[in-house]
């Protein structure tokens, strides 16, 4: 069945896609948004539920192999050192999201240019900077100014999250060493903005926010979206985008809730499916104009995968911290070794993100990477020595683009429907190896100055940022998309997610993908007429 065409249509309804569609409804043009998963109500998330630990197991399990719900799509991971991890739903992985929230660096546009490796952006920190400011003021960010490691920002909209005892504790080791610390920039409100309610501490973002304080893109940008007239369609799945004769796209082809094949026609379609959903849709939208994928002419649909190797060490601390207070993935950062310093025997940098500790049932089964509690006699003893007692160091290193990191249709592997599912190749580098061993030494000195009495160490093996599949650039021959998200190949075709990122930086990257998307809707609503002519 075809369905009468629409202006503009985006696949997806995450971070990008919300944003996005939200900035074009503010001048009344029509948008119709596919999404594969559905609407949650938020007072139904399992943090409002007293067995919400084992939720985060199970159900909202970041990664869909394990989750396995019925909007999820399969991946096959063998080859890959680090495991995709994603969400389908109104609202995408920003539902299952910490919420810290820094910015690029203006360093991280120009990396060819500054360090001889992998390729410059074809735009700037300015460029982005008054969409950074919009998004941050859409969604409410907490936070403090005057951070030295970044330009001048606007006031944050609330004040920064509480670091508790947990934070000066860590903030006394940042003072021994001299190292550059800061309250983290968090889409998480510390008090009522915008009809949301203020942060609870409760430490349950990463399977919904039920007070609505996390700035997840389903209570943010999808209510004003949808109030100035955008219309959702949910439970479905795009199995491929059709284009005509003349080189332009002209639609999708859908599975609708009932599983039946449905037509949707648009005079411009957007892709905000990830760094993973984005290349394996186009990978299987082949045409005798494009046969080994659409928008593919460079070969780069796929290359050049980028996740951010973690690596965590966590303290253990005498005194009782409450680390089980508060958002797990906000609390502090630091920038001390972000920028390349050529004595150190590797490119690029990381941040140390400072996590909380972990909830109850959580700790006792092993937390991130504490090793799991013996049963018996001394359960209850180690038990009290690490609940509420530990906090985290996440080492977030800069993933450089490598062609032979990668998503390809895998030939056996399907969904539900029929649809090729991605096949995911990524190996750590020798270079994040190395930064992830100096990482680990600085993050263990930083824990003893604080007073820790025991560490542990673990690689964390979930990658939550899909990044760099559909890259940006100025040449069609080494990037499929421009500096506006528009595919060199398919003039109609935008491309706003993860996937258009030339390097990753070494910093979460919602912030940056969210203010990418709305340039990008920037630039259609300027030129939409041209475009299409």
């Amino acid at each position: 069945m075809e369905n009468e065409e629409v202006d503009v249509l985006v696949v997806g309804a995450g971070a990008s896609a919300a944003a996005f569609a939200w900035s074009l409804s503010e001048k009344n043009i029509e948008v119709l948004c596919i999404e594969q998963g559905t609407e949650i109500n938020p007072r139904e998330y399992p943090a409002s539920k007293q067995d919400w630990e084992i939720s985060r197991q199970k159900d909202f399990h970041p990664d869909p192999n394990v989750r396995k719900h019925k909007y999820d799509y399969p991946i096959n991971n063998k080859e890959s050192d680090i495991i995709p991890t994603m969400y389908n739903g109104i609202g995408g992985s920003t539902i299952i999201w910490s919420a810290h929230f820094p910015r690029l660096h203006p360093s991280d546009f120009k990396v060819k240019t500054l360090d001889k490796i992998a390729d410059d952006w074809p735009i700037n920190y300015e460029y982005l900077e008054p969409y950074y400011n919009i998004n941050d003021k859409m969604i409410g960010v907490s936070g403090m100014i005057g951070d030295p490691a970044y330009p001048p920002k606007v006031q944050r909209q609330t004040k920064p999250l509480p670091l508790g005892k947990l934070g000066s504790k860590l903030v006394s080791g940042f003072e021994k060493l001299g190292w550059h610390w800061w309250p983290s920039d968090s889409a998480i409100i510390t008090e009522p903005y915008d009809g949301r309610e203020e942060c609870n501490s409760a430490g349950t973002c990463d399977i919904g926010c039920y007070r609505r304080a996390k700035a997840s893109a389903d209570v943010t940008y999808w209510p004003k979206a949808l109030m100035n007239g955008v219309i959702i369609k949910d439970k479905c799945t795009v199995r491929e985008i059709t284009i005509k004769k003349n080189g332009l796209v002209d639609g999708v082809i859908y599975y609708d809730s009932e599983g039946k094949i449905q037509i949707q026609k648009a005079k411009i379609v957007i892709l905000a499916c990830n760094g993973v959903g984005t290349p394996r849709l186009l990978l299987n939208s082949i045409s005798s104009l494009f046969p080994n994928g659409l928008a593919n002419n460079s070969g780069l649909v796929g290359k050049n995968l980028m996740f951010h190797p973690i690596s965590v060490v966590t303290g253990v601390f005498d005194s009782a911290i409450e680390s089980f207070k508060g958002p797990p993935g906000c609390s502090i950062f630091s920038h001390e070794f972000y920028e390349t310093d050529h004595n150190r025997n590797y490119l690029r940098g990381f941040m140390f993100q400072i996590g909380r500790g972990s909830g109850p049932l959580t700790t006792a089964t092993g937390g991130l990477g504490l090793g799991k509690i013996p049963w018996g006699k001394n359960h209850h003893n180690i038990f009290k020595e690490l609940y509420g007692n530990t906090m985290n160091i996440g080492i977030i290193c800069e993933d450089l683009p490598e062609v032979n990191n990668n998503v390809s249709l895998d030939p056996v592997l399907t969904d539900k429907y029929g649809i090729p599912a991605p096949k995911v190749k990524y190996k750590l580098s020798n270079n994040s190896k190395k930064m992830i061993d100096f990482g680990n030494k600085c993050a263990k000195k930083l824990m003893n100055a604080s007073g820790a009495k025991k560490l542990f160490v673990a690689r964390h093996m979930n990658g939550y940022h899909l990044l760099g599949t559909a890259r940006m650039g100025y040449d069609p021959e080494q990037s499929v998309v421009d500096k506006h998200g528009r595919c060199h190949d398919v003039k109609n075709l935008f491309i706003i997610d993860g996937s258009i990122f030339v390097t990753s930086g070494a910093v979460n990257p919602t912030s940056t993908i969210q203010a990418l998307s709305l340039s990008i809707a920037d630039y259609i609503k300027i030129n939409a007429k041209n475009i299409l002519d």
